[in-house]
């Protein structure tokens, strides 16, 4: 079954200097063994909320708004797209994921027909 993982933090944690230097590296190595194991399909980190851009049509006006669509602490820092067997292993592929420490890691099945 294939999983949409997203990754959200809120911006405003600072980390120490010793999560700072570590938070690389750990999420190169999730990443090599999630690829290894064949789950993760695709990811990728995003840049900050600020850096978003909101469309939507309303009326037949196109409406474009700086920032993110919700005003929450936590935003979409990153995704990733696993294939797991089961929601089971889903979760125990996020739970090592090292932004699940000071972060939330969501995790939404695709739609099937």
């Amino acid at each position: 079954m294939k999983y949409m993982m997203l990754v959200c933090a809120d911006e405003s944690i600072e980390l120490s200097d010793e999560e700072q230097a570590q938070i690389g590296p750990a999420t190169d190595a999730w990443v090599t063994e999630m690829d290894g194991r064949g789950v993760r399909l695709e990811g990728h980190q995003l840049r900050s909320a600020a850096d978003a851009t909101t469309v939507k049509v309303r009326g037949g006006d196109l409406l474009i708004a700086d920032g993110p669509f919700a005003e929450t602490k936590e935003q979409i820092a990153g995704f990733d797209l696993l294939e797991c067997a089961d929601l089971d292993e889903a979760i125990e592929v996020a739970s090592k994921h090292p932004v699940a420490r000071f972060g939330v890691l969501e995790l939404r099945p695709f739609w099937t027909d």
